[in-house]
């Protein structure tokens, strides 16, 4: 007997938690990064900004990842309007 395959749905779910996974990674090795950066003359150090944008990116990579989506249906046309019942 063969194992079962995996769904759509399992496959995706194990494809998103390996990217949640790998950005976290990334995540902790920039701020070791920026943490042992030397003190930067604000505003004037491009590089140390460029951390800072990177970090940002991250975080909002990740934050993309784990919102809640609202798709939108003619029975529930914005997030507060309930489900209507016919």
């Amino acid at each position: 007997m063969s194992p079962n395959p995996l769904s759509p749905t399992d496959i995706y779910t194990d494809l998103r938690a390996d990217a949640v996974q790998a950005l976290r990674a990334a995540q902790t090795a920039l701020v070791a990064e920026i943490t042992a950066y030397p003190t930067p003359i604000s505003g004037c150090d491009a590089q140390f900004n460029h951390l800072l944008a990177e970090r940002r990116r991250l975080s909002d990579a990740l934050a993309a990842l784990e919102a809640q989506v609202f798709i939108p249906t003619p029975r529930t046309p914005h997030p507060n309007a309930g489900v209507e019942s016919r």
